[in-house]
């Protein structure tokens, strides 16, 4: 017999169908974040990512319904990734893969 938590449609258990749609969409959002956020910021943008990743993760830990805090988990955990990935991202605006801003 499944959790009173879980959502079931026509027999079917979705919460892996909607834990695995929002990591897409999370990792897209953060990608695009760190992409726009070392376009407009630079490496200060971390701080951002930083802020988000421990309140996602705190979130995560504090729900009490399990997809809802695998999801804020995985929020969490990709922003902490996105710190790194500012770094690289920096890197690859150096290489010239990606503009960089113009200086005022």
């Amino acid at each position: 017999m499944p959790e009173t938590n879980t959502l079931i449609i026509f027999g079917l258990n979705l919460d892996g169908l909607i834990a695995g749609s929002a990591t897409w969409l999370i990792i897209w959002a953060t990608r695009f974040a760190c992409i726009k956020g070392e376009y407009y910021f630079r490496r200060k943008f971390r701080y951002v990512f930083l802020a988000f990743g421990i309140g996602g993760v705190i979130a995560g830990l504090l729900s009490d319904h399990l997809v809802v805090s695998a999801i804020l988990s995985i929020f969490g955990f990709a922003n902490l990734w996105g710190i790194h990935e500012v770094v690289e991202q920096e890197e690859r605006v150096a290489k010239g893969w990606y503009p960089r801003k113009p200086e005022k």
